[in-house]
């Protein structure tokens, strides 16, 4: 499935909220839980810094989901995100039976970011969400916002990326 206007529009406030963890000092991810009505049901950002390792906000929407909402509202919702859920996350959001995932930018991408910028790398392996998931609908990246993505990801690495990568 291709982005639509609506995706684009979610994935720019999931930007916004990666922008504001990393404006509050945090690495910059941000991500949204929509339902299949299109209403916002719940939004974070990163907090690792500010809390602590686990503290992901794809990880904060699988427990609120599994809280507040149906089995159904659950798979028929979608989670929108400013980068591909790492694997912690991504179990989080198989275990709470969430629907749909769409990210700005990918893992695979994040990963040769902070590779060409000679930054640490994660301290788990990065898997595309649907080794971890199977049979979860998974849309992105957004070539629209990569580098958007890209540069809030060198601000928080302390780099200025190339204006051509």
């Amino acid at each position: 499935m291709s982005l639509t206007g609506t995706d684009l529009v979610h994935l720019r406030r999931a930007v916004a909220l990666a922008r504001q963890a990393l404006d509050r000092g945090d690495e910059p991810f941000g991500s949204l839980l929509v339902s299949e009505q299109g209403e916002v049901l719940f939004e974070d950002h990163n907090h690792v810094v500010a809390l602590e390792a686990t503290q992901h906000p794809e990880f904060a929407i699988a427990r609120w989901a599994g809280t507040h909402l149906s089995p159904r509202e659950r798979a028929a919702s979608t989670v929108y995100t400013s980068g591909e859920h790492c694997p912690m996350c991504a179990a989080a959001h198989g275990w709470a039976g969430l629907g749909r995932i769409v990210y700005a930018a990918s893992s695979a991408q994040l990963t040769a970011w902070r590779a060409s910028w000679g930054g640490p790398a994660s301290p788990v392996t990065a898997y595309p969400i649907g080794a971890l998931v199977p049979g979860i609908v998974v849309d992105g990246p957004a070539p629209e916002l990569e580098d958007e993505v890209r540069g809030l990801h060198a601000r928080f690495a302390g780099v200025d990326p190339p204006s051509d990568s």
